[in-house]
């Protein structure tokens, strides 16, 4: 592939990647993605519509559920059109300022995710280890500023990347090796040193991510805690059954995310085509699978979705 490049940083091109040596193939691995993009968008916007439009819904514990179907969505639409845009049409090239918008939006959504992660393990605590303060702790004041510091601090935090990164001189190839920017790979295209970026990126990892997974912890432990003394089993079986949903959700996060960076760091010998998958693991399982999960798990949005399908299909909505 021949590389172009102009020393003006606005007219510099990155150039994305699909699955390397099965370009002929692109089209029907499309098919996949296609579903799953669909079935995330779908199901992320019936989680919404749901709460949205259900008076009896209108609790914490909902609430922080459509922030993470919102983030969700917003995850998935981020890295859509360049996925899709490879596999349809081969369009590979793409600016450095949307490449960099789309690292922002990328970064700055996944530690929102972990954000709001965390803020439905506060509300599981409150709900068993709190119940008598649960509607005056968790007031819809409280729970807006919980969501807009989520989004504060992790946009806060991924702006100083794109700037970080604008001032190298990208002078190595211009080849990325995913269908979608991210932090780490572009700086690794730098010529000059990028030992700032990396202090940095492990700086909002740590204060992100790793905060965010301990107090998760700490938050479970004291929930099992307070589930242990209750007196009777079914009591101890109605309290952990709340919890498993958002269990999963975080499983579903982290545990991606730790295999990533695992083949990110000890995987080198492995083939290319299996860091392709645990990025894209990555990405798309969590918005893919959440919704999923809620609906399966959760009694009240089950029920609600059932009752949507049954009037679609009642002859009443056609008369």
């Amino acid at each position: 592939m021949v590389i172009f490049y102009n020393s003006s940083l606005q007219k510099a091109t990155f150039f994305l990647t699909g699955f390397q040596g099965l370009e002929e193939l692109h089209g029907w691995i499309s098919i996949p993605f296609c579903s799953i993009y669909l079935t995330v968008i779908l199901g992320n916007l019936t989680i919404l519509h749901i709460i949205r439009t259900d008076a009896t819904l209108h609790e914490p514990m909902y609430y922080f559920l459509a922030m993470l179907a919102l983030t969700d969505l917003g995850l998935c639409l981020s890295t859509l059109p360049t996925v899709l845009g490879i596999f349809w049409f081969d369009a590979r090239e793409i600016g450095i300022p949307a490449c960099f918008t789309q690292l922002f939006f990328i970064h700055s959504l996944s530690l929102v995710e972990s954000s709001v992660l965390l803020s439905m393990s506060f509300d599981r605590y409150v709900a068993i280890c709190n119940p008598l303060r649960y509607s005056t702790i968790l007031t819809p004041r409280r729970i807006v500023k919980m969501g807009l510091s989520s989004v504060l601090r992790s946009a806060l935090l991924i702006l100083p990347l794109p700037f970080l990164l604008k001032r190298f001189h990208y002078c190595r190839s211009h080849v990325l090796a995913h269908a979608y920017c991210l932090h780490l790979e572009i700086m690794k295209l730098a010529c000059s040193s990028i030992i700032v970026n990396h202090i940095y990126g492990l700086f909002v990892v740590a204060c992100t991510v790793g905060v965010d997974s301990l107090l998760i912890f700490l938050s479970y432990t004291l929930i099992l805690h307070a589930v242990l003394g209750k007196a009777s089993r079914q009591e101890r079986l109605r309290a952990l059954n709340t919890c498993i949903s958002h269990i999963c959700a975080v499983l579903l996060f982290y545990i991606p995310m730790i295999g990533l960076s695992l083949v990110h760091r000890f995987g080198e010998h492995l083939p290319r085509i299996v860091h392709l998958l645990m990025s894209y693991v990555y990405l798309l399982v969590p918005p893919l699978m959440n919704p999923i999960v809620y609906s399966i798990k959760t009694k009240q949005i089950r029920h609600r979705i059932i009752k949507k399908f049954e009037f679609v299909k009642s002859p009443r909505c056609f008369q």
